[in-house]
């Protein structure tokens, strides 16, 4: 009995926490995104200073904040982020989700930076026709002028990636399961 009074409490104290986030506004959630995205892109360029150039050459980029939850075997995660094509300055809010398999336990909280070298390459991605698989490789390319992206790596064709952590430019990057798709109520 006590245990089944505990665990309403919680979800009625859980309920109320989603309306009072769900009452923001069509706007106020955009620009939190924004505000979100650009407090990541500002801790790339310090650990990072080469990026801000990369990401200005880019056709577009995205930047997302996501947490992962792994429970054993299983884990998961999603996050929002906001993708802009440098020429029009248009904004595509999205979400993410991933889904991970192996043994681990643990919350972690990162954020991602993405750029797109051609046109194709940021359409697909806002329409969601752009798929993760595989292991990312150790570095990226531009493919304007052939140059490395020191601190990115190839997240798939004309695309690369920065994954930073609260420790900063993560070395590492496990590429799991992931979809990135268009917030429908966002835009």
């Amino acid at each position: 009995m006590k245990f089944m009074r505990v665990i309403t409490i919680v979800m009625l104290i859980l309920g109320l926490m989603v309306s009072v986030v769900s009452a923001a506004s069509k706007e106020e959630k955009r620009q939190s995104i924004r505000n979100s995205a650009q407090e990541t892109l500002d801790k790339l360029y310090t650990v990072h200073p080469g990026a801000r150039q990369a990401v200005e050459n880019a056709v577009g980029y995205a930047v997302f904040r996501i947490t992962d939850v792994k429970v054993v075997f299983l884990g998961g995660g999603g996050g929002k982020g906001l993708a802009i094509h440098n020429a029009t300055q248009e904004e595509t809010f999205m979400r993410t989700g991933d889904v991970q398999v192996g043994f681990g336990l643990g919350i972690k909280k990162f954020d991602v930076v993405l750029g797109f070298q051609t046109q194709e390459a940021y359409l697909d991605f806002i329409n969601d026709k752009w798929n993760v698989g595989g292991q990312a490789t150790a570095a990226a390319t531009d493919s304007v002028s052939g140059g490395a992206l020191e601190g990115a790596v190839s997240a798939g064709k004309d695309t690369w990636m920065y994954q930073l952590t609260d420790k900063g430019l993560e070395a590492s990057l496990t590429i799991r399961g992931i979809r990135y798709f268009k917030d429908k109520d966002l835009n």
